[in-house]
């Protein structure tokens, strides 16, 4: 019995064993109210819990947590994994932030400024931070640089590395990158870059500026074709945390501690800093790479060179304003800092004061031009400028031109004409000691708000005199658009290039100029517009255009999934066969089996007559059967198409199918091309350029030079480019707004022949199509649910037998979407298609839907040679989740 008393039975603590009569609150605190019976076991049980108690955490207050020194521990901890741009906190306070490509990049304004912004672009300035793309710096001798770089490149797609007015430094040239020696094939996708002007040394410096998804495939095909695979340094990069600050962020953040820390030996602990560049890259990751017998030398500069974009026809006057060049210095500010050093040591040169001298003029005459695209294109201006702090205007203002100041100024005239010369694109930044030095002897704000206090009169300029910081940057003239014959030069601006910790110093000033800030989206717009391919969207030919499309197919996807079916569009019966994803290989392998079938597939009648369905008349394809049935849900009889293929889905060579979703994504880059030869891009652009008025098109093409369009012109562009595709723009004719994935198709002869008849006519529309799947999902729901069932009950009768039956793997259909393998997508619809649409929407620069896309090479031949003279170009676009055609004008704009 003692046995039993002295010993608990539960799982209850020892005071709960008492009768409630014997129980008193402090038992639970103190040992010694129990009975001396319990108290060695509450004091065992005491011990026990001690161990087992976590340590709660304390949420601080506002007043602490708003502490610089705990502010900035806690940034640095959040950017480790997505690197902040210097404006992050900018941005985040007024932008819809995303995570993409390691970055934490602003998406769109939170407030309602679409239109606001595209009147920025077109009347003002537009101001984007572009630092989150990625500069791979080069050194070595200029023979061996052009020599492997010249096998990444081809002249047919326009510049290369060693076009003469780039290769001096003075402008900026734009290329395509592929896998060496593998041109058409194996895209890497589109750069920028810039040649540090010569200085009498053979050692020649390149920047080649990448986008993030482009970055790491770009950077191991340079580093292979120049057999770069020793590290040059493994040391710590500068802008990387040391392990003591680690330490004192651990500190800082450690549970009720003082405000006031001490470190180990006693002294005040090392103040937190701010992380500068990239925060998530590994210390002990390689950063530069050489090769032992070439010498040349690769390094990752990203985040070490912040890049802005201004662009809008008064860029150049937020330039003028906001920046004034730095004055000559001959004295250094004090003998114990090392602000301006260098600017000091190259100021007793005489020949760099001149450089500097000559720079400041050409940089002021800047404010004398109507609009950036004035200049040439590319072109660049290196200048050394003073604190742009210093110049703050009392409160925001809008930057104008001043047109009568140099209405009469011969030097404007003269660089309009020829341009800025090759000794002023020097610039100091491409020197990293002085970069470096620059970022760390930068005056922070606390001490530039302290030397405003002390003016006698407050809110007048502030003089540094020789403590004000000398910043070398870097402008380059952004040309806008080039291609085409409308809005010449629209969306033209300039580049500014600064060192790193200089971001936020640039940042405010330029807002103070009245410029509006856009994110990404705009950046999609700015393109757009200037119907251009956006990077990585509209590169489907390389990897990370693939990537994307695969991500973008899985986002659509989901959003589809969340919708109940009857509230989602059912794509089967809409003849959608792909609705998320564009299937580039097999468009481009069905028209090469169509012409491979046909011999001479010119004639239009050969192999596929295409079908209209206006007015009631309906002429279908032999593989499409047109259905009257009764609709369930109305009894009304309604017309749909079924598709009849004996042959199912589409066969490869070697007698593999293509399959839908999973299969479908693992298409290859060597399955079809983008032609992007500006030779043959031009002959196309002729044969597709819109006729107004007889024999218009004869006179056009021996204008340009370019050939008439008879078979022996085409043919030997179909032998050697069977799967390619052409970037193409769209203007609908009529009302319409072309959307993401639309369908290019051919339209008939008999849609011609309406639209020329009646100018109001808008477009046939698609008859609807037959769900095979339908029966099949309702099969699918029935077993499952079956299914559900029978483990309900075996689970209640023998819980430790499993049923093999539902554990068995099964494919899941969606209602409204194709669950096989797809057929001929050619030929599916009543209309033969010709190609994808990747981007499109209402645009306020042509005051109608445009779209942007591909379309087959081999299928817009075939259709510019069937249709009449006076109707060369005109297409067909259906959205995903319509029937209705709509007629657009297709245009390669070169």
């Amino acid at each position: 019995m003692l046995k039993a008393v002295s010993q608990k039975s539960s799982n209850s603590l020892v005071f709960q064993t008492l009768p409630r009569h014997m129980r008193r609150r402090a038992m639970s605190h103190n040992i010694k109210r129990l009975p001396r019976r319990l108290q060695e076991m509450a004091r065992k049980e005491a011990e026990k819990a001690v161990h087992q108690k976590k340590e709660q955490s304390k949420t601080k207050c506002r007043k602490a947590r708003r502490r610089h020194i705990n502010l900035v521990a806690e940034f640095n901890h959040r950017q480790r994994k997505n690197i902040w741009l210097e404006t992050h906190i900018w941005h985040a306070k007024r932008f819809h932030m995303v995570k993409k490509w390691g970055y934490c990049l602003g998406n769109s304004p939170t407030e309602k400024s679409y239109r606001a912004c595209y009147r920025a672009m077109t009347k003002h300035c537009l101001l984007q931070d572009l630092s989150y793309y990625c500069c791979l710096e080069l050194k070595g001798k200029e023979n061996e640089l052009l020599k492997q770089l010249a096998r990444m490149c081809s002249i047919d797609t326009g510049l290369t590395f060693q076009e003469a007015c780039c290769l001096s430094g003075r402008f900026e040239g734009s290329l395509y990158l592929y896998r060496a020696d593998r041109y058409p094939e194996d895209m890497l996708g589109p750069v920028t870059f810039i040649w540090k002007p010569r200085d009498g040394s053979e050692n020649r410096q390149l920047w080649i500026w990448v986008h993030p998804a482009l970055k790491q495939d770009i950077l191991r095909e340079l580093k292979a074709i120049f057999q770069c695979t020793e590290p040059e340094e493994m040391c710590i990069p500068e802008h990387v945390t040391s392990v003591q600050e680690e330490k004192q962020v651990e500190v800082v953040t450690s549970l009720g501690s003082k405000r006031k820390k001490e470190d180990k030996e006693g002294e005040k602990a090392v103040p937190v800093k701010k992380i500068i560049g990239d925060g998530t890259r590994d210390p002990f990751q390689s950063y530069s790479w050489i090769a032992q017998t070439t010498g040349i030398a690769i390094s990752d500069r990203s985040m070490e060179i912040l890049r802005y974009r201004l662009i809008g026809p008064l860029s150049h006057s937020v330039l003028t304003e906001t920046l004034k060049a730095a004055s000559v210095q001959t004295e250094m500010a004090g003998s114990e800092t090392e602000l301006n050093n260098w600017w000091v040591e190259n100021c007793k040169d005489s020949e760099k004061v001149s450089l500097h001298q000559c720079q400041s003029a050409i940089f002021e005459l800047l404010e004398g031009m109507s609009s950036p695209s004035d200049m040439p294109p590319g072109t660049i201006l290196g200048l050394t400028v003073g604190d742009p702090r210093v110049n703050l205007p009392k409160k925001k203002t809008k930057a104008m031109p001043d047109f009568e100041k140099y209405q009469d100024n011969d030097k404007v005239r003269q660089l309009y004409l020829k341009g800025v010369p090759v000794d002023c694109a020097h610039s100091f930044i491409w020197d990293h000691d002085i970069r470096k030095n620059v970022t760390e002897n930068k005056i922070s704000e606390q001490d530039l708000n302290h030397m405003r206090a002390q003016l006698l009169v407050p809110g007048s300029h502030l003089d540094l005199g020789p403590c004000e910081s000398k910043i070398p940057i870097l402008l380059v003239q952004q040309p806008g658009k080039m291609a085409g014959e409308d809005r010449p030069g629209w969306g033209s601006g300039w580049d500014i290039y600064l060192p790193k910790g200089w971001g936020m110093a640039f940042w405010i000033p330029f807002i103070y100029r009245g410029v509006r800030v856009g994110g990404l989206q705009e950046a999609l717009k700015h393109s757009e517009y200037q119907r251009t391919p956006h990077t990585p969207n509209d590169f489907p030919d390389c990897q990370a255009g693939m990537q994307f499309a695969k991500e973008l197919e899985t986002s659509l996807l989901e959003k589809f999934k969340r919708r109940p079916p009857a509230k989602r569009a059912n794509y089967v019966k809409l003849g959608t066969l792909s609705p998320f994803i564009c299937p580039w290989g097999q468009l481009t392998k069905n028209w090469e089996g169509r012409m491979k079938a046909s011999g001479g597939f010119f004639c239009p009648s050969s192999t596929h007559p295409e079908c209209c369905t206006t007015e009631g008349q309906t002429s279908c394809d032999p593989k499409a059967e047109v259905v009257r049935e009764a609709s369930p849900e109305t009894g009304e009889v309604e017309e749909t198409m079924e598709i009849t293929n004996s042959e199912g889905a589409l066969k490869t060579e070697d007698g593999t199918s293509i399959q839908d979703f999973g299969e479908r994504d693992e298409i290859k880059t060597s399955d079809f091309i983008v032609l992007r030869s500006e030779k043959l891009l031009m002959q196309l652009s002729a044969w597709c350029y819109p006729t107004a008025g007889k024999d218009r098109r004869i006179r056009l093409i021996s204008r340009l030079g370019q050939k008439a369009m008879t078979e022996d012109a085409f043919l030997p562009m179909l032998m050697s480019y069977p799967r390619a595709l052409i970037w193409v723009n769209l203007s609908l004719l009529r009302k319409g707004n072309p959307e993401l994935h639309a369908m290019i198709c051919i339209p008939t002869e008999d849609d011609l022949l309406h639209l020329s008849k009646d100018k109001l006519f808008c477009g046939p529309q698609e008859p609807k199509h037959r769900d095979i799947f339908k029966d099949k999902v309702q099969k699918q729901k029935e077993k499952k649910k079956k299914k559900k069932d029978n483990v309900k009950s075996l689970e209640s009768d023998l819980p430790g037998i499993p049923d093999e039956e539902a554990t068995e793997d099964h494919e899941d259909l969606i209602l409204g979407l194709w669950s096989d393998a797809l057929p001929d997508v050619t030929s599916h619809c009543s209309r033969t298609v010709l190609g994808y649409v990747t981007r499109g929407d209402f645009s306020l620069a042509a005051g109608c839907g445009e779209a942007l896309g591909f379309v087959s090479l081999t299928g817009l031949i075939y259709m510019l040679h069937n249709q009449p003279a006076d109707k060369k170009g005109l297409v067909l676009l259906r959205t995903p989740a319509s029937l209705q055609y709509r007629f657009a004008r297709l245009n390669i704009e070169v």
